[in-house]
């Protein structure tokens, strides 16, 4: 009975962390507050019914070795694992933008596409989406969104569709991006130690490339089917003015996608494939030169402002990781009350998945980078899934609605930027989400549930 009444409680504070996100207070503040309000929780309803996840540590250290798993081990653990990724991927991505391959891209594919919005619209999805397989952090987004955006409008297009093509095709690159892959898996690897051990981004990478191309194809299906309903009106001639920055050498272009063929062909270190990555976007787009004290100044200011750019989800993160911790004494009470609603087998999970998928909105409990990691405990608990399974089942419902939700940073920048209506945008994602999702479910399910025992 114990149980049932500290999962009640624990439920109803879920519930309302779910409503403090979608009403967009501080992220960092509100996992600070959940992680303790569940820690306080599961200690309690140990003294009552000892709690399996937590009666082994209070054996050996007491409270406070409750208290140092949630608040110390948790963000130790992720900054030492994670954010050393997540630096270094925003420094490249600041060394894209300040050598101008970025723009450069962007450029080019507005001359490509000419004055014809939708294959203009196309290109510079597909452009987007590979640009954000490594760039990541609002600072690039925005670099990125005050150039195709205005051209995108130019052409026509309403600034609802130019907006969620552009947010969609983010979502899409993330789906391969190797510094929110790292992110994930240490968000999962602090629940079950197999998934930091035994997967790798090479592992994951045959279905990130699929997930990207779906999430990409859906996003422009909807786009096009939207925009034959609409007519367009050219307001200005679509250019790309190249902010006094010369255009970068075609050569240099592979940046973009290098860290991902270095981490998958050869199995590169992920910092280190950041690293050669910018040594060669610099290399040749000629920015190696003066003296050693210059290039020392330019490295060391890229690297500040990508730092600066990831800034705001750092703290977030981190204490996203005490409430990863907290969650895991919290399982065992959420199991009482819900675990039955899992499946053990793969299909059945995978059809879950599929239909409750926009729960990962306003960072719900299907989203990791929200609510979803008590839901991911349980269902870690239910059986002994295969990593190579259990992973892309929660980077589905992760990824596709994070990335399109009003909660994301860069997409609440875009609505003020475009004066476009928050309800208006999810009209466009919520369906975008749940459609690409469940495609994806599907996929997962051919490709690994035979792994599922």
């Amino acid at each position: 009975m114990a149980e049932i009444i500290i999962g009640v409680l624990m439920i109803i504070s879920f519930l309302g962390m779910i409503y403090y996100c979608v009403k967009g207070h501080n992220l960092m503040v509100g996992f600070f507050v959940m992680a303790t309000l569940w820690t306080v929780l599961s200690l309690i309803g140990n003294a009552i019914v000892p709690n399996p996840s937590m009666a082994d540590t209070i054996a050996e250290s007491g409270v406070m070795g409750v208290l140092k798993y949630v608040y110390q081990t948790g963000p130790e653990g992720y900054a030492s694992s994670i954010l050393v990724n997540v630096f270094f991927g925003a420094f490249f991505g600041r060394v894209l933008m300040d050598t101008g391959i970025a723009a450069t891209l962007i450029r080019k594919v507005v001359e490509l596409g000419g004055d014809r919005p939708r294959i203009t619209m196309t290109l510079l999805c597909i452009v987007t989406a590979l640009i954000f397989t490594s760039m990541t952090g609002i600072g690039p987004v925005i670099s990125i969104a005050v150039i195709v955006l205005p051209i995108l409008q130019a052409l026509g297009i309403p600034s609802g569709i130019a907006l969620f093509a552009f947010m969609g095709s983010i979502m899409a690159g993330i789906c391969a991006n190797i510094s929110n892959f790292t992110q994930y898996q240490g968000i999962l690897g602090g629940l079950d130690a197999r998934i930091l051990e035994e997967y790798s981004y090479q592992q994951y990478f045959p279905f990130a490339a699929i997930m990207m191309v779906v999430c990409l194809v859906v996003v422009l299906v909807i786009c096009n089917i939207t925009l034959a309903r609409k007519k367009t009106a050219h307001t200005w001639a679509a250019s790309a003015s190249n902010g006094g920055i010369e255009n970068a050498p075609f050569y240099s272009w592979l940046a973009v996608i290098l860290p991902v063929i270095l981490v998958v062909s050869i199995n590169c270190p992920v910092i280190l494939a950041f690293l050669i990555s910018a040594l060669y976007a610099l290399i040749t787009c000629g920015k190696m030169k003066g003296g050693f004290a210059e290039i020392c100044r330019m490295l060391a200011k890229q690297f500040a402002d990508g730092s600066v750019d990831v800034a705001p989800m750092i703290g977030f993160l981190l204490t996203l990781a005490m409430f990863n911790n907290a969650a895991t004494y919290a399982a065992p009470y959420f199991r009482a009350i819900i675990g039955g609603i899992f499946p053990s087998s793969a299909i059945g999970l995978c059809l879950l998945f599929a239909v409750i998928l926009p729960l990962g909105f306003f960072r719900g409990p299907t989203n990791l980078v929200g609510c979803g990691t008590a839901i991911a405990a349980v269902v870690l608990s239910v059986a002994q899934w295969p990593v190579a399974f259990i992973y892309p089942m929660f980077a589905i419902t992760t990824i596709v609605p994070q990335h399109l939700d009003i909660t994301q940073s860069w997409v609440a920048w875009g609505l003020g930027y475009s004066k476009v209506g928050s309800r208006d945008f999810m009209k466009f994602s919520i369906p975008t989400a749940w459609i690409a999702g469940a495609i994806l479910c599907v996929v997962a399910f051919f490709m690994y549930g035979g792994l599922v025992g």
